[in-house]
């Protein structure tokens, strides 16, 4: 139960940055932005996967990435 709280409260962070980051207005409810953060977390794993699991600022710093890429991505597609 606690890995569920630890992967919503991280999205929501990861998310809100990705949202603050990303020049231009990026409007979404707080559950999309919940499963922004966690998609970009998944996004940036296929590219930088080293194997571990623990807290990093690398990783942390890539899942913003990932994020702001999936909202180009959308963008892109016309989704958002």
């Amino acid at each position: 139960m606690l890995n569920v709280f630890s992967a919503i409260l991280a999205g929501l962070l990861i998310g809100g940055l990705a949202r603050l980051f990303y020049p231009g207005n990026v409007d979404m409810d707080w559950i999309s932005t919940i499963l922004l953060g966690i998609g970009g977390s998944l996004f940036a794993g296929l590219f930088t996967s080293r194997g571990s699991r623990d807290f990093n600022q690398a990783g942390c710093l890539a899942s913003i990435v990932g994020a702001m890429a999936l909202i180009l991505i959308g963008r892109a597609l016309g989704i958002g």
